[in-house]
């Protein structure tokens, strides 16, 4: 079982932020975690933004000088993790949310913000894990396996949101 310790940041004021859905982001973390069989603590840190700052963290990190929903940061390579030697946990890295994009893509999608945050935090644990679905077909559908996975083991699947 892994246990997930999260520094959280709401660095927007756009979307309203609930103290369940951060709940609820954290359990998609864990889920994903636990899945890969990974046990332990682990400390990420999640922070939600507006638009205009994906976009310059886009720009300045990847290269892409537009809005996404979200950027990984890990901080792990290979499954060795630095250590906080005050917790104990395994950094795994930083995951940022844009809170108005998930907002779209829930309403684009059909099914709830919940749903869309929680999926946008296991898909980004998935990559600070070291997955990565950029131009290979297998690996977009292993993660996308991976990411339906941990959202039903917190019950957030796609039939529960009315989407099949």
């Amino acid at each position: 079982m892994s246990e997930v310790i999260l520094a959280y940041a709401n660095e927007q004021e756009a979307v309203a932020i609930a103290p369940e859905l951060v709940r609820q982001m954290k359990a998609a973390i864990g889920s994903v975690l636990t899945k890969e069989h990974l046990a332990g603590s682990f400390e990420v840190s999640l922070t939600i933004v507006d638009k205009p700052t994906i976009q310059q963290l886009n720009a300045q990190h990847r290269g892409i000088d537009r809005e996404t929903d979200v950027l990984s940061f890990p901080l792990g390579e290979g499954g060795n993790f630095e250590m906080n030697y005050t917790t104990g946990a395994k950094l795994l890295g930083d995951i940022v949310i844009c809170a108005p994009v998930a907002v779209e893509q829930a309403l684009a999608y059909g099914h709830s913000t919940t749903r869309e945050f929680a999926f946008l935090c296991a898909h980004s644990t998935l990559h600070l894990l070291g997955y990565d679905h950029e131009g290979d077909a297998a690996a977009a559908a292993q993660m996308e396996q991976k990411q339906e996975a941990a959202l039903a083991a917190v019950g957030l699947t796609r039939e529960s949101e009315g989407n099949a």
